[in-house]
């Protein structure tokens, strides 16, 4: 059976929900954002059919706020609602009430997310099916014996939160004798970030990679993989830089690794996008977690395969069959994806926040910018830093990487600091150019990618520039003393 779709309304903000609506419009639906008023002139409100406002006691809390939106969607008309991510993308009891408002709610169902969404829940569903997980001590099985457990395993090893998700709460021990002070960490911030401090415990793998496989799943028991992406460019398990395809994997490691992520979606009767991650080192992988919902990295999955993930998300929300097997999708040259945040990497990378005073896109071939800033928006330290997504597509990795170095040369933004430059550096590192990545790479490599200091002369010769180049200082500089002026026009 299936329903037609008419009115999207997108519970989400930023790029993400730029990049939903022009799916949504170029399809000749509605689309419909919310939007806290910090977000009032950013890019998604502008171009939305419509848009409604939403407040909260923060301005997260406000797109966490499940009956607000509902409200939104059902006075604007919508007959679905897109998560996108992050927020209440995999949030079970938000799918729940979508369907019970009488809504589609494009992503898995309810069960998937509550199954997948608990890393417990979901690494014993995958081992019981006979699919690779690594050596691990999980608390609930016997939260006594776990400390003791995880000992046995022997180090190096991996604390993860149960609930957990986006590198929170997760601790590399190396010595065991700090064991038991970083489980309490972890629990500590399990606890405050997903209101659930139980932990398990996995043995880590050392300059390990992380490979996740995108799949799609239609409610008629069809499901395939759309290849792999390498993610394994990560500071403080934060993705930095994704590509596809990964340049680690032989062929036959490819198709063991994106076949593995298709039968653990198919065991789970997953419908809709989704994507399952590994950790790849020394020829094997193992499962991490699944993710129920669309990556920020899903740009690069689209340009080699010619998809767009979002019309497909649509159609399967809408009870259509995918059309279309395994064998007919093929990758397409490489893509890369360079992820802009509003940081500082001279301080630690630490946010920054300020006015966009002059912004410039590359205009490339090859070239493809998800951005959810305008020239004139105010950034705060209200939401994730992160600005745009700069991808490039070529036939090549030397070409994509290419690309996509020549769309950071010619990106401005200009009115505060971002990692533009230390993205710059990274393309160009040896290392990276070889393909010698893991998830420490960043670390390993941080004193050749530190940026430097200007030396004196050129920061003069800067500071200057930027002082000329302001038309209000010229003008002051270059206006007649009223003194001077009273006198009028004469001649020695």
């Amino acid at each position: 059976m299936t329903r037609r779709i008419g009115t999207v309304l997108i519970a989400n903000r930023g790029e993400i929900a730029a990049r939903i609506l022009r799916t949504v419009q170029a399809s000749g639906r509605r689309g419909v954002v919310v939007f806290h008023e910090l977000d009032a002139d950013s890019p998604a409100v502008r171009a939305a059919d419509s848009a409604v406002r939403i407040t909260g006691a923060t301005p997260i809390g406000a797109y966490l706020d499940a009956a607000q939106i509902i409200a939104a969607a059902r006075d604007s008309g919508a007959d679905a609602i897109h998560p996108g991510y992050g927020f209440l993308a995999e949030n079970a009891n938000f799918a729940r009430a979508v369907a019970d408002a009488g809504m589609v709610f494009i992503g898995p169902s309810p069960e998937s997310i509550e199954l997948m969404g608990d890393k417990v829940r979901a690494r014993a569903f995958v081992a019981a099916r006979g699919f690779p997980v690594a050596p691990s001590a999980i608390e609930d099985d016997d939260p006594a014996t776990f400390p003791a457990r995880a000992r046995a395993l022997g180090p190096p090893l991996l604390v993860k939160p149960a609930a957990g998700g986006g590198g929170k709460g997760m601790r590399i021990v190396r010595d065991i004798a700090t064991l038991d002070a970083e489980l309490e960490r972890a629990r500590s911030e399990g606890q405050r970030y997903f209101g659930d401090g139980r932990l398990y415990i996995e043995r880590y793998v050392e300059r390990p990679r992380h490979i996740e496989v995108q799949v799609l799943g239609d409610r008629h028991g069809q499901v395939v993989h759309l290849w792999e992406r390498e993610c394994s460019v990560q500071r403080r398990f934060q993705k930095v830089i994704e590509e596809t395809p990964s340049p680690a994997l032989t062929p036959d490691e490819r198709q063991a690794i994106c076949e593995a992520a298709a039968g653990i979606a198919r065991a789970a009767g997953y419908v809709n996008a989704g994507t399952v991650e590994f950790i790849y080192g020394g020829g094997a992988f193992y499962f991490l977690e699944m993710n129920t919902r669309l990556q920020v990295e899903h740009p690069v999955t689209e340009l080699v395969t010619g998809l767009d993930l979002v019309a497909e998300q649509l159609r399967i929300a809408e009870g259509e069959p995918l059309g279309y097997a395994q064998a007919d999708v093929r990758q397409q040259g490489h893509a890369i994806e360079l992820r802009l945040y509003a940081e500082d990497p001279a301080r630690n990378h630490v946010p920054t926040t300020g006015q966009v005073m002059r912004l410039h896109w590359s205009e490339r071939e090859g070239v493809r910018v998800d951005s959810g800033v305008a020239q004139g928006a105010r950034i705060s330290a209200a939401f994730d830093p992160m600005l745009a997504k700069i991808i490039a597509h070529g036939a090549d990795r030397g070409q994509a990487v290419a690309r996509a170095r020549a769309a950071l040369h010619d990106t401005v933004l200009l009115g505060l600091t971002t990692n533009r430059e230390f993205l710059e550096r990274v393309l160009a590192d040896d290392a990276f150019a070889s393909g010698a990545i893991h998830t420490g790479f960043l670390d390993e490599r941080a004193a050749q990618l530190a940026i430097p200091s200007p030396d004196s002369p050129t920061l003069a010769a800067l500071i200057a520039a930027a002082a000329l180049a302001d038309p209000a200082l010229r003008a002051e500089a270059d206006a007649v003393p009223a003194l001077h002026a009273a006198i009028g026009p004469w001649r020695n």
